[in-house]
């Protein structure tokens, strides 16, 4: 079986976990997926099988978004109320300090990772470091908030939903949001409501897929192509198929649609996905990724 399936990953479940269990449901070693959830998150999981896992490293729509809880007037050494925790001077901010604060972490901004990260330094985990209690100076990465919005907020404990590029620590924003506001903060839940875009609406349960058959689970998957909708569609005819499944680059004048070079494409024939190419400055249709012909 190929394609992609969707998971709302539970709590105390590593991404790891997750990939394991599909393994075992659907009978391949062939498994990956879409963005690691820290083990106390919960939500979107994007979840490739056999030949889908092609996919992973080259899906165009890599934003994600959450929504995260905070308390502030507390701090601690994972950012999040499951760390070791330590009592700040005032717990309490108005909605306009609040809101004042949260206009100076929306668009591009910079970022510190938080030491318990998988993040590797010389080829060592941050965590690992950090459960040592060694702590190392790290570089800000440059990360994009296209929303940040409180929907939720009594002045101690509110919820934050973000918009963001890939790379983003909630926890970090929320310990960073609290640091401007001078109260500190933490996060105290997160879940993933996007990833790879994918909505939390199109997931599975873990028991569900579980306790369904094979057939179930075919039909549960979706399509690799899916992933890829953000690019233009090529379909081949005939005679281009057959040059193009042997590996011959293709006139690009010919095409069903006149792309722009270097641009992404998705390559059908007679309605099958066959992979991602784009035309080379010679204006021939170069393959860039093939995938499995079910």
């Amino acid at each position: 079986m190929t394609g992609i399936i969707c998971i709302n990953k539970p709590q105390d479940f590593t991404s790891f976990d997750v990939v394991a269990i599909m393994r075992r449901c659907f009978g391949t070693k062939k498994v990956g997926h879409g963005g690691t959830l820290d083990p106390m998150a919960t939500g979107v999981l994007p979840v490739f099988v056999g030949g889908a896992t092609k996919a992973v490293d080259i899906i165009p729509d890599s934003d994600k978004s959450y929504r995260g809880g905070f308390r502030l007037g507390l701090t601690s050494d994972t950012q999040d109320i499951w760390g070791a925790l330590k009592q700040q001077g005032r717990s309490f901010a108005s909605a306009d300090e609040l809101n004042e604060a949260l206009s100076h972490f929306r668009g591009n901004i910079m970022q510190v990772p938080p030491m318990y990260s998988a993040l590797k330094v010389n080829g060592q985990k941050l965590c690992d470091l950090a459960r040592k209690g060694i702590e190392i100076e790290r570089e800000p990465r440059p990360i994009t908030v296209s929303r940040l919005e409180v929907v939720e907020f009594d002045g101690t404990d509110g919820i934050l939903e973000v918009d963001c590029s890939s790379g983003t620590y909630i926890r970090t924003l929320i310990h960073d949001i609290g640091e401007a506001l001078g109260t500190g903060a933490v996060m105290t839940s997160l879940c993933r409501t996007r990833a790879c875009g994918f909505s939390l609406s199109q997931c599975y349960t873990i028991d569900e897929i579980r306790e369904a058959d094979r057939d179930t689970l075919q039909s549960r998957l979706l399509a690799v192509d899916e992933v890829f909708s953000p690019y233009r569609r090529v379909d081949l005819d005939e005679v281009q198929q057959r040059l193009y499944l042997n590996g011959v680059r293709l006139d690009a004048g010919r095409l069903s649609v006149k792309p722009d070079i270097g641009e992404p494409l998705r390559i059908y024939g007679n309605g099958v996905f066959f992979g991602l190419a784009k035309v080379n400055e010679d204006a021939e249709l170069e393959s860039l990724k093939r995938f499995p012909i079910e």
